[in-house]
């Protein structure tokens, strides 16, 4: 079921970014799928990124095609579907404002507890967090978008930053969420420290 919007500003984004698509992703040609040797089949899904798939796990990951700078806008994106639950796939917008990302390929960025890319749900761009160099695996903090996670699970990322647990920002302390770049809505329900 649709959710009601209950922000008129992010109404107003969504319903723009839902009736004019931002960008328009022609079709792959007929040779964009290919086998690496690591075990992945790659999928060109834009002029910046690839879709890698493991022929194992059948897990897919997006990953550079080229360098980006801290800071630049990577992508545009925008809601394909509003929903007012969320699932593995969405990005929380609003209490009940869940949205499905368009484009859909954006989906496959998956988390890490050192996060190279950000969701700015606001402005409905994806930024570039540190330098990102051509090859390097994105990913974002899901907490950095996710107040209760719909499927929880414990975090395999390996960095020195591993949390463990991902659950939303509602299960992280505030001295844990101060460490990341959150959403606008996230920032709105983190509650300052008292004195």
């Amino acid at each position: 079921m649709a959710a009601q919007i209950e922000n008129p500003q992010v109404s107003s984004a969504i319903h723009e970014a839902v009736h004019e698509p931002l960008i328009e992703v022609p079709p792959a040609p007929a040779d964009y799928r290919h086998l690496d040797t690591d075990g992945y089949t790659s999928y060109d899904v834009a002029p910046w990124a690839e879709k890698r798939q493991c022929m194992l796990s059948g897990s897919s990951c997006l990953y550079a095609k080229k360098a980006f700078k801290a800071g630049d806008v990577m992508s545009e994106f925008g809601p394909k579907v509003v929903v007012d639950t969320p699932n593995y796939l969405t990005v929380q917008v609003g209490e009940t404002q869940h949205i499905m990302l368009s484009p859909e390929w954006l989906q496959y960025i998956n988390h890490s507890c050192d996060p190279n890319v950000f969701f700015d749900t606001a402005a409905f761009k994806l930024v570039a967090l540190r330098d990102i160099a051509e090859g390097d695996e994105l990913c974002f903090f899901y907490p950095s978008t996710e107040w209760h996670m719909a499927s929880p699970f414990q975090c395999r990322c390996g960095t020195k930053a591993c949390i463990g647990t991902i659950a939303g920002a509602s299960q992280m302390t505030q001295e844990q969420l101060a460490r990341y770049r959150l959403t606008d809505y996230i920032q709105s329900k983190v509650k300052p420290s008292s004195p």
